[in-house]
């Protein structure tokens, strides 16, 4: 594998064009700085092919919806009998009869909204809204752990990106002062770490200041809530937030985004976004497969209640036996281990025992806090839950988790730091 990696680099592909100096200089210092001197000649991303029996946490199909037989059956029957796919953009569809207005009426519904537009990802509903609602006047403040897709909206908005810390109301306050009215937007549940947005202080602090707010529920929707309709309708704020907006490919199983919205605003966004304008819509069978995911949101309460029984009982487990799992409250944990050699390190710890986390390194975290996440599943049983503890349990010295910046910084909170391996609680069945 890492001689393959540094071929790459070495390799003149004859039958490409040659390239300019200032791309080739770009490439060559990603082979350099990144696969030879970071990554010893390896690749943070591809460690070993799992086995059989292997358990997968880095898929982000909480609800263990993706291969359920009653959604593809619903996908196939309107692939051989259903409506006349139409490859056109959204813009087009104004017909209140076809299956993709359908669905937005029932999960703006479902979510508590005067109404919602369908977008092709979730990276595209939050940069084309960001795009459609601030320009060069208005700046836009950001969590700084706010998914990458909200930045580059404000970036292709032309606006101030003005970052606040992370789940802070009074720093996001000051910056608000320093700056003036303008659009924050933040996550409900943050992707990176699992922590959970202090939503009422967000909203209170935006609403003082006149600001436009956007939640992203990409990690709530469908996992929090007592239907699953997210984190800031379970927290009675749906008439104080002024865009949700949500990947479909999480809870949903899908591949969609999602926009929460006032009735007036959704022509103007079909004919402002340019993901909406330039991009094609939804197929038939694609909205179908959505549609039919939401129903079991909404009947299969007990997917929830799994996901974050199997989340809790890890949570505690890690937490005792030294692992920083402090900031995660939700489906989402983090092993922050630090620099990429050392998460390459302990991604083969964990690989070697058949547990396959995703690893997030620069630039979805800084580089000296890259990571393992363990994405829950509620379709995990107790069997495996012991798995992942056993092995973290194993691996400690391997990984050297005593020397982990995050370990240290329990340290220096105070809290302890834990050795033992807990007894195994009835929160795994």
């Amino acid at each position: 594998m890492k001689n393959d990696n540094i071929a790459q680099f070495e390799t003149v592909n004859r039958y490409s064009p040659s390239v300019p100096d200032f791309l080739a200089r770009r490439v060559a210092r990603y082979y350099r700085e990144r696969v030879r001197d970071t990554w010893d000649g390896g690749h943070i991303m591809r460690g070993r092919t799992p086995g059989k029996g292997a358990i997968y946490l880095s898929s982000n199909d909480y609800l263990a919806l993706a291969n359920h037989p009653r959604i593809a059956e619903a996908q196939r029957e309107v692939l051989l009998h259903g409506e006349n796919a139409l490859l056109v953009s959204a813009i087009f569809l104004f017909n209140g009869e076809n299956t993709h207005y359908q669905f937005e009426r029932r999960l703006a519904r479902f979510l508590g909204a005067e109404a919602g537009l369908l977008c092709q990802s979730g990276w595209c509903a939050n940069t084309g809204l960001l795009q459609s609602i601030a320009d060069e006047r208005t700046p836009v403040y950001l969590d700084r752990f706010a998914h990458l897709s909200l930045w580059e909206g404000a970036r292709s908005a032309g606006a101030q990106a003005v970052a606040f810390h992370h789940n802070d109301a009074r720093h996001l306050e000051r910056q608000l002062l320093k700056y003036g009215p303008g659009v924050v937007a933040v996550d409900s549940v943050y992707s990176t770490n699992g922590s959970v947005c202090p939503l009422a202080d967000i909203v209170a602090v935006s609403n003082a200041h006149g600001c436009a707010l956007v939640v992203d529920e990409s990690h709530s929707l469908g996992t929090h809530g007592a239907r699953g309709e997210g984190l800031v309708a379970s927290l009675g704020l749906t008439g104080q937030v002024h865009f949700r907006t949500a990947s479909l490919a999480k809870a949903f199983a899908g591949r969609a985004g999602f926009i929460t919205c006032a009735r007036n605003f959704y022509d103007y966004f079909k004919c402002e976004s340019f993901p909406s304008i330039f991009s094609s819509a939804l197929l038939p069978h694609e909205v179908t497969r959505l549609n039919e995911a939401l129903t079991f949101i909404e009947q299969d309460g007990w997917r929830r209640a799994a996901l974050h029984a199997h989340a809790d009982y890890l949570r505690a487990h890690l937490a005792a036996m030294g692992y920083n799992v402090s900031d995660s409250q939700s489906q989402i944990i983090a092993l922050e281990s630090g620099s990429e050699r050392q998460t390459i390190k302990l991604r083969d710890a964990l690989e070697a025992r058949g547990i396959f986390g995703a690893v997030f390194c620069a630039p979805a975290t800084p580089k000296s806090r890259a990571l393992i996440r363990f994405s829950i599943t509620a379709d995990l049983s107790a069997a495996d839950l012991r798995r992942i503890v056993d092995a973290c349990y194993a691996i400690r010295r391997e990984v050297g988790l005593a020397e982990w910046p995050s370990t240290r910084r329990i340290r220096r909170a105070g809290e302890p730091a834990g050795a033992a391996h807990p007894p195994l609680g009835a929160a795994a069945e």
